[in-house]
Order: C-alpha cells, then sequence, then structure tokens
C-alpha cells in the first residue's frame, strides 16, 4: 500500500482520478468515502490533495486556485524571460476541458447573422489555406489582482500571477472572417469551444465571450494552434483558440470550434450581467451597482510586474544589484517606467525596451543600491503612452474585483 501511494503522487490529478478506482482511493484514505458515487469527475478527495496539487501538463511551482474547473496562477520570479514558458503560462478554465482531441476531425465554423456565408474548415484547411503569422501577445485575466480588493470580490483570489507573454502562432482571424464573408450590419463576434460546463451537462455552454468586430479584423487578432512554436498545452486550449493580445484572457477563447458573426453585441454567457464588466463610473468600495451601470472591460489597464529579484530576496551590503521586470499596457504602449526603494516618496527611470511586436509586454531594468542594512520594499509605476501610470493603491473598486493595475511591491533585506 505504501508503494501505491507514493506512486500516486507521482501521476497528475487528471490521470489519478481516471486510472484510480473508487476503492482503491478508499484504501489510501484508510477510510470508506461515503457517497464516493455522488463525488463530480475531476474532483479528487481533499484528504488526498496533500502533494498531489499539479495542473496536468505544468510546472508543479504553480500557484493552485481553484480545482473544478483548474485555475492557477504563476509566481512572478518565474515570468522573468521574454517569452514566457508554456509549462508555467496561468491556467484559467470555466469548464473542463476536452480530453482525447482527435486534431483529424476537429472543425471550425463561421456563421452567424452578419456572415454572407456558412464555412466550416479543417486544422488542414486553416494551415494550408491561409498564411501564418506569430506575435508575442500578452494575455491577462480580468481578475488579476482581485485579492487585493477591500472589500473582498467573490472569485478566484489571483494574485499578481494570472498574466503570461507567449509566442503566439496561427493565422489571422480577419483572413478567416473574409473568407466566409462579413456582411456591413457586423459590429461584433463571439466564439464557442468544447469545454464541458460544470455540472456534465452538454447542452450548456461553459462561456461564450467576444469582441467587437474592429478588434476582430486587427493584424494581431489570431486564431492560433501553436504557442513557443509547440502545440497549445491542454489546458490552455489545445488544439485551436483565439488570441486577443491586450484585452481581457477571457475573449481569447480556448478549444475553439465555432465563431458567429454578429449584428449586435454578442449576448453569450458571461457576456451580460457583472460578467467581465465594470462600473461606467466610480462607486465606493462595497457599492451594489445595477447592471445597466456597467459596462464590458475592453482594453486593459498599464501594469508593471517585477520579475527579479523575487520577494523576500536577501541583500548583501552596498553591492549593486540589478532589478527587472515587464510592463505592458492593453492596446497602448509603455512610454516609461519608475521604481521606488523609499514607499514612493522618490522615483528611478528604469531603462525601457521596445515591444517585439505591437501588444507584446516591455522589458525594464535597473541597477540600484541600498543605502543601508534593513528591510525594503521596491515598488515598480508604469506609464502608458497616453501619460496615464500606475497608481499606488489599489484603484477603483468594482463588485466582481477586476482591472486592479496598483504598482508591484515586494520586499527585500539589505544585510
Amino acid at each position: 500500500m505504501k508503494k501505491d501511494r507514493n506512486k500516486s503522487k507521482k501521476l497528475s490529478r487528471r490521470k489519478f482520478i481516471s486510472n484510480t478506482s473508487m476503492t482503491t482511493l478508499g484504501g489510501l484514505l484508510g477510510l470508506n468515502i461515503v457517497f464516493a458515487n455522488k463525488l463530480p469527475e475531476g474532483v479528487l478527495p481533499i484528504g488526498l490533495r496533500e502533494g498531489t496539487d499539479t495542473v496536468p501538463g505544468k510546472s508543479d511551482k504553480l500557484t493552485i486556485l481553484n480545482d473544478k474547473p483548474w485555475n492557477a496562477e504563476t509566481p512572478p520570479h518565474l515570468l522573468d524571460p521574454e517569452v514566457t514558458p508554456a509549462d508555467v503560462f496561468f491556467v484559467r478554465n470555466n469548464g473542463i476541458a476536452p480530453r482525447d482531441v482527435d486534431i483529424n476531425s476537429w472543425t471550425l465554423t463561421i456563421e452567424g447573422e452578419s456572415a454572407k456565408s456558412k464555412k466550416v474548415y479543417s486544422l488542414s484547411d486553416l494551415k494550408s489555406k491561409f498564411n501564418t503569422y506569430s506575435y508575442n501577445l500578452v494575455l491577462e485575466c480580468g481578475g488579476n489582482g482581485r485579492s487585493e480588493f477591500t472589500p473582498g470580490a467573490k472569485g478566484n483570489q489571483w494574485s499578481l500571477g494570472a498574466v503570461g507573454c507567449c509566442k503566439w502562432t496561427g493565422v489571422r482571424l480577419r483572413d478567416v472572417l473574409e473568407d466566409a464573408g462579413i456582411k456591413s450590419d457586423a459590429v461584433y463576434i463571439g466564439y464557442y469551444g468544447a469545454d464541458t460546463h460544470l455540472s456534465g451537462d452538454s447542452k450548456k455552454v461553459v462561456i461564450s465571450r467576444g469582441v467587437p468586430i474592429e478588434k476582430a479584423l486587427e493584424d494581431e487578432a489570431l486564431i492560433a494552434w501553436k504557442m513557443n512554436d509547440e502545440d497549445i498545452p491542454a489546458m490552455n486550449g489545445y488544439p485551436l483558440r483565439l488570441v486577443f493580445g491586450g484585452w481581457p484572457a477571457s475573449t481569447s477563447g480556448k478549444w475553439l470550434n465555432r465563431i458567429v458573426i454578429r449584428n449586435k453585441v454578442h449576448d453569450g454567457p458571461k457576456m451580460k450581467g457583472y460578467s467581465y464588466r465594470v462600473p461606467k463610473n466610480p462607486v465606493a468600495p462595497g457599492t451594489k451597482v445595477a447592471e445597466e451601470d456597467m459596462k464590458i472591460i475592453e482594453s486593459m489597464p498599464v501594469k508593471s510586474l517585477i520579475t527579479y529579484p523575487r520577494t523576500g530576496a536577501m541583500v548583501k551590503g552596498k553591492k549593486e544589484f540589478e532589478v527587472r521586470g515587464h510592463a505592458w499596457a492593453g492596446d497602448l504602449e509603455v512610454s516609461e517606467v519608475h521604481i521606488s526603494i523609499d514607499f514612493g516618496a522618490s522615483w528611478q527611470k528604469c531603462v525601457l525596451s521596445q515591444p517585439v511586436n505591437r501588444l507584446a509586454w516591455q522589458q525594464f531594468s535597473i541597477q540600484i543600491t541600498l543605502p543601508q542594512d534593513g528591510y525594503y520594499e521596491i515598488w515598480s509605476k508604469a506609464t502608458d503612452s497616453k501619460g496615464i501610470s500606475q497608481p499606488m493603491v489599489v484603484p477603483n473598486w468594482n463588485p466582481k474585483g477586476y482591472l486592479n493595475n496598483a504598482c508591484h511591491r515586494i520586499a527585500v533585506k539589505r544585510i
């Protein structure tokens, strides 16, 4: 039994559930699992969670917020590379990812009231009929930073790691839409994916969001099948997904199998009510906001992230050391990044790179020296191309805890 227990810890949670019977699970716990037949698919008994918290196909260094559906974020120091490694790219799922994907039978349907025709494309069609493009694009969950809002907001309590910038490869959405034909009254597109609703009901749509037609027709709007020159990880949308850099990642539909061209704002699940919406005007924390006073989130706000050193670092004496990280600003570019070591009383300008392409994040760095032994906080503040800077405190409160772009802070100690 000890041998079985050690072996089970090496399995991914998904494989563990699929390969292990409830009788065996009960044996591992030393107890009969009452109502075991009612345990939802994919949910591991909490008594066995220790040592098995790894998202399938991902690094065990991710911080897991939820396992049904899978939601996990990246510690900031693991985001140091200019291109985010696939195994540490965050996971934000609303349903259960499809299993046993057959790429030979996978299709993408384009239709809708503003489509001139209904067209169905295989993966082979997409790869052979259209030009292929690659872009480094920032994807960030709209709720990244939610945990810092007071009063708290419901939802996954993301800290700072629901963001990444990978190299995405595929075809331009524009080319596919134009091949199908776009009517003059088109105003929006919406997506549908092959994930399964948490209820298990195959007829229920998990999430179906979208973007205005202008965003859909941008050069960088992709139907992608590669991430960092490899197949997209299963938890990030394999074999096909949309990628809209600079907007909430929820617009970038995963496991993509259908796109609708709409003559109105798309009205699929997670497009109405309070989902991915913020108040049209600032409100006091805790205010109850009417649905009609909410607006859809579009371009994400300016933001920065210190990726080196990691928080908690020890610095020896007067040695000069490097601070570096990334900054991004939705549809805009970042014009400046500053850091402070005295709680915002003064700021030092960083060296800032240009983006490798539009909608990619930019790297910043600076050499600093801490004046004496003791505790310090290093703060980063980015400013976008319109002159808007990150606030030093958590910005406008909203019911769902979206768009927190307060200055990033890390703690270091000179010894």
